[in-house]
């Protein structure tokens, strides 16, 4: 169970404890330390299944927070349903933006299109960082082989007065294939057509490099992150 000491975690302190760990064995002792007070943001994307399967072995009550975008290609809406029936998961919650600040902001719904770090600001950003409010700590599916910034991605870090777990971070696309097979979880279905990374319809495309997953985020742009993983207080509208 969370303790005093824990309602402001300190990041070093648990590396120090957890940090030699990933995976489910990462997971396990800490959603019992944090419990009630833990969920985990998932894109339902290309590998979020190993990920949320890891964590319904666990604890099939652990809040799963999946941001609504309003923006979502029909087979990750249809995916998540099946994932969430097939896993057994408890607590799925769904982020909409605030309809009337999409309605002053983006109100012809081309955001994305005109100025794309406001788009996920709008949409993705501020409605996390809301819905974390509460929590002591996060997990994320992020990766190291995924590169860029997260190229160094630790196990455990610090996120303002929270932290954020990355059980996956020293995994390999390998191995994320490999324990697809191995917990029989079925594919995105828009794997198969070449997108490796999916985020939000307008702004996906398949990737355009064998060796970079998310080549197919923000095509063409000079950016890389939606910003949810950047600081916690740097988006307010």
């Amino acid at each position: 169970m969370l303790d005093e000491a824990l309602q402001q975690p300190d990041a070093a302190s648990l590396s120090a404890r957890y940090g030699h760990l990933a995976g489910e064995a990462l997971l396990r002792p800490l959603i019992d330390e944090f419990q009630g007070r833990i969920c985990l943001v998932s894109s339902f994307g290309a590998e979020a299944a190993v990920l949320l399967h890891m964590v319904a072995q666990v604890d099939k009550a652990t809040p799963v927070l999946f941001l609504d975008t309003q923006k979502h290609f029909l087979e990750t809406l249809a995916y998540r349903d099946r994932l969430v029936a097939q896993l057994g998961l408890s607590d799925v919650r769904s982020l909409a933006p605030d309809p009337a600040t999409v309605a002053a902001r983006d109100p012809d719904g081309t955001l994305w299109q005109r100025n794309p770090d406001a788009c996920c600001a709008l949409r993705k950003v501020v409605p996390l960082n809301r819905a974390l409010i509460g929590f002591s700590a996060w997990i994320s599916g992020r990766k190291r082989f995924h590169g860029g910034t997260r190229g160094a991605l630790p196990v455990i870090e610090p996120d303002g007065p929270r932290v954020k777990l990355n059980p996956l971070a020293p995994w390999s696309a390998e191995q994320i294939a490999c324990e697809f097979e191995t917990r029989g979880l079925p594919a995105h279905p828009l794997v198969e057509e070449g997108y490796r990374s999916i985020g939000c319809m307008p702004c996906t495309k398949p990737a355009n490099s064998a060796d970079d997953p998310r080549s197919g985020r923000w095509a063409g742009l000079d950016k890389t992150e939606c910003g949810i993983h950047e600081s916690w207080m740097s988006s307010s509208l």
